[in-house]
Parts: structure tokens; C-alpha cells; sequence
């Protein structure tokens, strides 16, 4: 997939001011936007699921224009086909593990939904492993099956592009092993690109083929042309084996 990206959002917020400006083209199915926290990571991958608005500038993935601020352009979320994975994974917690994956199918739940819906909604807590605890809620799960519903749900829709805010961020370092395995396995099963947030150098070497590295709102590489993962590994190299 190919993503062209140029723009640029001021926020001001409790009296500060933060100016992001992004700038990269880069081919990948598997993109990491790296960097330390308050970098400008989550608001460059709210601005390209459609849930911030630039106040300049332009998305086109794979050619087809997402945003286009001096053209008009700005495609609502649901037209860009996007698939958002939260940090916290934003379940809701009044609804069990099948009724949050239905949530992806259908905006007026408890609504009846179709039958070919009811397939897709058993044919992804099976790719999962929740049909066992369909029944359950949040609060009733460990944290990878947390992660498993919040990914469900994300693909049930089969979005074109997979966005996912530091997935790992929230799990101890034996699970996060385990999922980061199970993440590639999913984006491989089901030929999804993704683009992955993360501050963790290990995220990369497992999870990514290329790199965005940013910093105070800004690309710290060359502004097109991403750098690649092992000129970032390498640099890396001492953080991520001590």
C-alpha cells in the first residue's frame, strides 16, 4: 500500500501549543510510526482514520485521495474503510465480546442484524479464539483476549487499512511477546495492510518493514522517504539488545 502524506494541524491545549507537521511517501503493508510520547503519533493516525481534521494538506493511499483540504476533499471515516485499534481498546463495557465485534456491522445495536452478518460476526470470534467467552464482557477477560475482541471488531468490518495506537502498551512483556506474534499472523491471514503506533525499538524489529520516526510534530528522516527498518534497527541496536 501507498501512502502519501502531507499535512499539517495546530492543537492548543491547557495553554500550550503544538505544531504538527508530517510530511512521507512510502510503499509498505506494514508501517510503524515510532517516536516518544507527545511526538505527534496518535494525531498523525487520528488525522489519517478521518477522526482529526488537518487544517492543510493531503492523504492519498494507493492514489485514491482521502484529503485534500484546497480541493474540498475530506472522506468521512466510514469511506476511508479504516480499522482503529485503541490504546485502551475502547470496548464497550455495557456490551459482551460478541455484541462489541457486532458493533463493527451495525450502528443501531440491539438491532436484529442480517444473517450474513451473524456469519461474519461467528466467523471472527472463531480466527480469534473468543467464541468460547462470546458471553462475556470486558471486564470479565484477560488482556489478550481484550486485544483479540478490540482486533474482531476492527476487521469484522474488512477494512482496507488496519490502524492500531500502541497495542502493546498496556500488557506485561510475556504477553506482549505472544501478541506481537499474533498480530503478524492476523495481518498476514488476512492481507491487511496496518499502520502501527509505537515508542517500543522491539515493536519494530517484529511488527514493522519500514519506519516513520517523529519528533516534536515532525518526520525526523527525510521528509519522502521513510527510513527503512534496518537503518533503524541498527541504530536502535544498543537499546533493543543491551
Amino acid at each position: 500500500m501507498r501512502f502519501d502524506v502531507d499535512i499539517g494541524k495546530r492543537v492548543v491545549a491547557q495553554g500550550r501549543v503544538f505544531e504538527l507537521a508530517v510530511r512521507f511517501c512510502i510503499e509498505t503493508d506494514r508501517l510503524a510510526l515510532f517516536g516518544p510520547s507527545g511526538a505527534g503519533k496518535s494525531l498523525t493516525l487520528q488525522a489519517l482514520a478521518g477522526l482529526v481534521r488537518p487544517d492543510r494538506g493531503r492523504i492519498a493511499i494507493d492514489g485514491r485521495v482521502w484529503l485534500d483540504r484546497n480541493a474540498g476533499i475530506d472522506l468521512p471515516t466510514r469511506a476511508r474503510r479504516v480499522g482503529y485499534v485503541f490504546q485502551d481498546y475502547a470496548l464497550f463495557p455495557h456490551r459482551t465480546v460478541e455484541q462489541n465485534v457486532a458493533a463493527a456491522l451495525s450502528r443501531w445495536l440491539p438491532a436484529p442484524l442480517t444473517p450474513a452478518a451473524r456469519r461474519e460476526i461467528d466467523t471472527m470470534l472463531e480466527a480469534f479464539a473468543l467464541a468460547e467467552v462470546r458471553r462475556s464482557y470486558p471486564e470479565q477477560l484477560s488482556g489478550g483476549q481484550r486485544q483479540r475482541t478490540a482486533l474482531a471488531r476492527a476487521l469484522a468490518a474488512r477494512p482496507a487499512l488496519l490502524l492500531l495506537d500502541e497495542p502493546f502498551a498496556a500488557l506485561d512483556a510475556t504477553l506482549r511477546l505472544r501478541l506481537r506474534a499474533d498480530l503478524i499472523d492476523v495481518q498476514r491471514r488476512f492481507a491487511i495492510p496496518m499502520v502501527l503506533i509505537t515508542h517500543d525499538p522491539d515493536d519494530l524489529v517484529k511488527c514493522a518493514d519500514a519506519v516513520i520516526t517523529l519528533t516534536h510534530g515532525r518526520v525526523a528522516d527525510d521528509a519522502c522517504g521513510a527510513a527503512s527498518l534496518p537503518a533503524v534497527a541498527a541504530q536502535l541496536a544498543p537499546a533493543i539488545h543491551p
